[in-house]
C-alpha cells in the first residue's frame, strides 16, 4: 500500500506561510477550527507545524521570552517565522516512506505532513483516515457508516 492513498492533497489542507503575522495565523486557525496547521515557506517547503499552544505561549511570554500579555493588534508586527524554530516540530514523512513509518508517526500527532524528496509539501495524512481504513478493511465498519 502507498502513502498517497491516505494523503489529503495540499489544495485541500489548511496551512499558513511562515511570513504570516501571528494575528493572521490566529485568524486562520480560528476560522478553520483546527488546533494545529502546517507551516510552509513561499516556495512550498514544509517548515513545521504551529499549534494553538505555541501561539498562546508566544503571546504570554512575548517576543524575548519575557512574561507579559499583548493586545491582539500588536500581534500584527510579529511574523510566524520570528516566533521560534519550527523545523523540529511534527517532522514530515516522505511520500516514499513505508506504511509502517506512517503509522508510527501518526501515533504521535493528529496529522502527518507528507513531503517529496525536495521537502516540498504535498499534503497530510490524518490519523483518523488511517484508523478508519484499517477498521473498515480488517475488523468491521464503523457505526453509522456503510
Amino acid at each position: 500500500m502507498n502513502i498517497a492513498f491516505f494523503t489529503v492533497p495540499k489544495q485541500d489542507v489548511v496551512f499558513v506561510y511562515d511570513d504570516f503575522t501571528v494575528r493572521q495565523v490566529l485568524e486562520k486557525m480560528h476560522n478553520s477550527r483546527f488546533t494545529a496547521v502546517p507551516v510552509l515557506d513561499r516556495d512550498g517547503h514544509y517548515l513545521g507545524t504551529v499549534s494553538e499552544g505555541d501561539l498562546l505561549w508566544f503571546i504570554v511570554r512575548g517576543e524575548g521570552g519575557e512574561p507579559h500579555t499583548m493586545a491582539i493588534e500588536s500581534l500584527e508586527k510579529f511574523r510566524l517565522a520570528d516566533m521560534f524554530p519550527l523545523a523540529t516540530k511534527n517532522p514530515p514523512c516522505l511520500i516514499s516512506s513505508s506504511i509502517d513509518d506512517l503509522i508510527i508517526r501518526s501515533m504521535e500527532t493528529n496529522f502527518v505532513p507528507i513531503v517529496d524528496d525536495r521537502s516540498i509539501f504535498i499534503g497530510i495524512v490524518t490519523r483518523r483516515s488511517i484508523i478508519k481504513h484499517f477498521y473498515d478493511k480488517h475488523i468491521f465498519p464503523l457505526p453509522g457508516t456503510n
